[in-house]
């Protein structure tokens, strides 16, 4: 039994009709409601950036979607506008048990700097609090399910391994992207991590 369930940006912009949907996002929802009460603590992460954010690519002359540009930090992809600050595509999904969550961590709310992981934004070393506040309540096991399983799961399990946590990704609560075979590619790196995909 896991200790504590992140439920990483089941938000309505990453499910069908939002503006950066990931195809059948929202069938992570009714697996995620279901671990909730298994879990000792619940933690959700929502996306929320501003209009003015870096990894947008209306924000980048001559640029679309899928492009990508060298950031201070490295490589960024360029996105869709989404998860605006305060907007319904930043909202989570309307069927998601929000009432269950001990805490909500947003992120990327800084404009120049992208931020995929519950843990850290994309420098690595910009921290979102988490780790603190885990460390805190002595919560060691981690389980994590949402959005999208190639992206933002994959960068919060990495870090989470990575700084010392037992992590285990719920695969059936999870749905990918697949961008150029990241899917594949996120498998490989949480299974060289030591994350359990379950």
């Amino acid at each position: 039994m896991t200790d504590t369930l992140i439920v990483v940006d089941v938000q309505n912009d990453f499910c069908p009709g939002g503006a950066l949907a990931v195809p059948d996002g929202d069938a992570v929802v009714a697996p995620i409601n279901a671990e909730m009460s298994k879990a000792q603590a619940v933690i959700l992460t929502q996306d929320w950036h501003p209009a003015d954010h870096q990894s947008f690519a209306s924000n980048h002359t001559g640029k679309t979607p899928y492009d990508t540009v060298e950031m201070p930090y490295g490589p960024q992809i360029l996105w869709p506008d989404h998860c605006l600050i305060g907007s319904d595509g930043a909202a989570f999904h309307k069927g998601l048990d929000t009432a269950r969550a001990d805490l909500i961590v947003r992120k990327g709310f800084r404009p120049e700097i992208d931020s995929y992981s519950a843990f850290f934004e994309n420098d690595r070393e910009t921290p979102t609090g988490l780790h603190g506040y885990l460390q805190t309540r002595g919560l060691t096991t981690l389980t994590l399910a949402g959005l999208a399983f190639d992206f933002c799961v994959l960068y919060s399990a990495l870090d989470a391994a990575k700084l010392g946590y037992d992590v285990t990704v719920l695969d059936t609560a999870c749905r990918a992207i697949d961008l150029d075979g990241s899917e594949a590619a996120a498998r490989d790196a949480m299974r060289e991590a030591g994350v359990r995909i379950a």
